[in-house]
């Protein structure tokens, strides 16, 4: 719980690298863990290594979930004296005298809020290491030495306040990720076998139990409705601003919302392994991940701080030794100097603005697997998309009826939907979908042609219900119907026809239609300045159709798993490069290309570990959402390290030239931090 921000891991990182028995270490300073990959039997002296730094280690077991808690704070009343004190000390300054009074009322002031800071600053020191608490009692110690009480005081108060400040700013960063733990309910109605339902914690609930679902209550695991519809609001899990008509045989996710239905549902997956568990997993896994402005920041701050405190030590003793300096006026210049050496502003900067933006994500169903494609995110040239599933809504619709003959519409309807009620084809099912409430004839002498279509007599009478090659075989095709035939599949429709035993009767025409979102999320796409692609493995002609219905601005037709894999790999030339797919067929193409997409991935375990980024629903507006977001967040970033760093640069150019204080180098140090931590907490309201 102690282990708060980069001071910490730096100090432990020290100490247990120094240990033959560790062979790695893993920080997650946002949830506060601490993995460490020791040999056998170094547990315990893991562990008392970590208590020697002031920590106390808190072991998880399998599957247990670190504590949610807050950081303990100190009791206010402590701090609210201390500074009390230390203003007083201030104001017994500027009338000049009684100088003991100001030494006391100083001493008290550090003593009732700065032994804390005094303790772990010699433990830093003790370990060879100079974070903001050692740099802290090195530059307030000094200060009393010099004579400067007050100053020393106040410096130690607004220090002690500003950390309190920080922690609490850092705490609602974590707790970001906590509301999406919070969604899922404790308990769950389960059925017993005396026939009662008894309320029961949803981690003792076993695979295929039965758990009812009241109204307005948040479902508590994923299942399958086994009795009852309702609606039920998806949004914590897929971010729709709409509720989901649910009945029986659909799925329930953890952590959403029933509406006014009451629902019994069979649990399909263990608490442990819901959708939303998956879904905190991946957000908390993802913190691992550093981005490249992470990994760029580590390495400066391990050149930085050295260097600023090398530069201290220089400024102390240089002048004074060889330009005739006062000696109080260089070590007071170099203690401020030192304060302002601790880069916490600079390090704790990107993890909460990258925290922030994957939680903000995740919230909107956008689940992205690391920082790293975050940030590669915002610079996407090329987006690369499947068709069936993605850009269609994957399932064929019947969309053209044309009757050929003197025969009345809905008898030809009649006939082709007791036909292809025999048929599993999906343009059999597209027609079925179409004429629902037709009625259906009596089909006798039922025969199946593969490749071809089906055939049947009704009412007494033989007709066939396929293709061209079905229909030349039987009665033959006029060049009036090819025409039409041909016209209807350069619209990317596939046609079937209805036929007896002497001419066509009727045409039906069915196409994979474009989802509605489909046309915003291209327009949106394009205005962010992505180009997009669409490789399919439909016929030219199917392609070319959708391609231009959406304004795709280039069509790739006939493409297998390894053609696409390739004319990815061709995209990546030009530039940064999306793919999206179900996250199973395409997945060559999905794991070549630099940000992977994987779509529909609710409730799917191998879309979202497939993918780079996964979507919870099938909605393609999601795509522009995540680039404008991983804009965003890279902006902030670097408002964030232009603030740290600049405001570091300024005090110590005020530093050099004379005007820096003790004060100044608090604001610039801990001030800094909460600068950094509440702009990037500003991703949470995106």
């Amino acid at each position: 719980m102690q282990m708060d921000c980069p001071v910490e891991e730096a100090l432990i990182r020290k100490k247990l690298g120094a240990m033959k028995s560790v062979s790695g270490m893993e920080f997650n300073l946002m949830q506060r863990v601490l993995t460490v990959s020791y040999a056998p039997g170094a547990l315990e002296s893991v562990l008392n290594a970590i208590r020697a730094l002031g920590f106390e280690p808190e072991p998880l077991h399998d599957g247990e979930q670190p504590t949610t808690a807050e950081t303990q704070s100190p009791r206010w009343w402590p701090l609210a004296l201390a500074g009390a004190a230390a203003a007083a000390s201030e104001a017994l300054s500027w009338t000049g005298v009684m100088e003991w009074a100001q030494a006391a009322l100083a001493l008290l002031a550090i003593a009732l809020c700065g032994l804390h800071t005094f303790k772990k600053g010699w433990t830093a020191i003790i370990n060879g290491n100079l974070n903001i608490n050692a740099l802290m009692s090195i530059a307030v110690t000094g200060a009393l030495v010099l004579g400067q009480w007050p100053e020393a005081a106040m410096v130690m108060a607004l220090f002690t306040l500003a950390e309190l400040l920080e922690a609490k700013s850092l705490d609602r960063a974590r707790n970001a990720i906590d509301s999406l733990i919070r969604l899922t309910p404790e308990t769950a109605s389960m059925w017993q076998l005396d026939g009662s339902w008894r309320d029961t914690e949803v981690k003792q609930v076993v695979l295929d139990s039965l758990v009812r679902a009241r109204p307005g209550e948040r479902i508590g695991l994923d299942g399958v409705i086994v009795r009852g519809r309702t609606t039920v609001d998806q949004a914590p899990v897929t971010g729709e601003s709409l509720p989901v008509e649910k009945g029986e045989g659909d799925t329930v996710f953890a952590g959403t919302i029933n509406g006014a239905g009451a629902i019994e549902y069979r649990v399909t997956a263990a608490a442990n392994n819901s959708t939303l568990a998956r879904i905190i997993r991946v957000v908390e896994q993802a913190q691992e991940a550093k981005a490249p402005v992470q990994r760029f920041v580590d390495r400066f701050s391990r050149i930085y701080t050295p260097a600023v405190c090398a530069m201290a030590v220089t400024l102390a003793l240089l002048p004074p030794l060889f330009m005739g300096g006062s000696w109080q006026e260089w070590i007071y210049k170099a203690l401020v100097m030192l304060v302002i050496a601790c880069p916490c502003a600079l390090v704790i900067s990107t993890p909460v603005t990258i925290v922030s933006g994957l939680t903000a994500a995740a919230r909107r169903g956008i689940l992205i697997k690391g920082g790293i494609y975050l940030e590669e995110g915002r610079r996407l040239k090329w987006l690369a998309l499947d068709k069936t599933g993605t850009l269609t809504h994957g399932k064929p619709r019947q969309t053209d009826i044309r009757v050929l003959a003197a025969l009345d519409p809905a008898r030809c309807q009649a006939l082709a939907v007791s036909l292809a009620s025999y048929s599993d084809h999906p343009v059999s099912q597209a027609l079925l979908a179409a004429a629902s409430d037709s009625a259906r004839l009596p089909v006798n002498n039922f025969t199946a042609l593969p490749g071809r279509g089906v055939r049947g007599e009704i009412d007494g009478k033989t007709y066939s219900l396929g293709n061209l090659r079905l229909i030349e075989e039987s009665v033959g095709c006029s060049a009036a119907t090819k025409a039409t035939l041909n016209a209807l599949e350069q619209q990317g429709k596939t046609s079937v026809m209805l036929c007896d035993e002497e001419s066509v009767l009727a045409l039906f025409a069915v196409a994979d239609t474009i989802k509605a979102s489909s046309r915003e999320a291209i327009a949106q796409l394009h205005a962010l300045g992505v180009k997009t692609v669409m490789l399919t493995g439909d016929n030219r002609w199917a392609a070319q159709a959708i391609g231009a219905q959406l304004a795709i601005d280039n069509v790739q037709s006939e493409q297998l798993p390894e053609d696409k894999l390739q004319a990815v790999e061709k995209l990546t030339l030009q530039g940064v490069t999306g793919m999206v797919g179900d996250g199973i067929n395409d997945a060559p193409a999905l794991a070549r290309a630099t940000v992977g997409f994987a779509m529909g991935a609710m409730g799917t375990d191998t879309a979202i570990e497939t993918a780079d980024v996964a979507l919870m629903d099938d909605d393609l507006r999601k795509i522009p959402l995540f680039i404008r977001l991983a804009r965003r967040t890279y902006a902030v970033l670097i408002q964030n390290l232009t603030l740290a760093i600049g405001i570091k640069a300024l005090f110590l150019a005020l530093t050099l030239a004379g005007m820096g204080t003790l004060w100044m180098a608090v604001f610039a140090d801990v001030g800094a931090s909460l600068l950094v931590v509440a702009n990037g907490l500003r991703l949470l309201r995106q």
